[in-house]
């Protein structure tokens, strides 16, 4: 399938949860939404959610991660006090319930050589 047909059934499938959201809302507080504000709606969501994830890719591969984790979540939230206030409790829940402390994640792996090992493989001989 074309990367161009995957970007219309998204954006389809947003359109029509975006339009059943509203018109649900609609009903309840008695008010009418056209479709033409739904598709207005559809794009700023798409085009929200395409921004976020170039985003969150690009916070994990200056990383040097393939996978995105909960810290580039956070770094991401950090310009909005509300959302970074929500998604902390709800990590925190997480973690409890996974059993986790709220110290945060395991340890990260360790880079490079081992530390101690008196003996280097660079060039040359080792200055005493």
């Amino acid at each position: 399938m074309a990367d161009e047909e995957k970007e219309e059934r998204l954006k389809a499938a947003l359109w029509y949860s975006l339009g059943t959201f509203v018109d649900e809302e609609c009903l309840n507080q008695n008010l009418n939404a056209t479709p033409e504000f739904i598709g207005a709606l559809t794009q700023l969501v798409y085009n929200q959610i395409s921004n976020t994830s170039r985003d969150l890719e690009t916070f994990a591969k200056h990383a040097h991660r393939k996978v995105i984790n909960e810290e580039d979540v956070m770094l991401l939230s950090r310009r909005n006090e509300g959302l970074e206030t929500v998604l902390k409790k709800h990590l925190e829940e997480m973690k409890a319930k996974e059993g986790r402390g709220a110290g945060g994640a395991a340890e990260p792996k360790k880079r490079g050589r081992p530390s101690g090992t008196g003996v280097g493989k660079g060039k040359g001989k080792a200055k005493q």
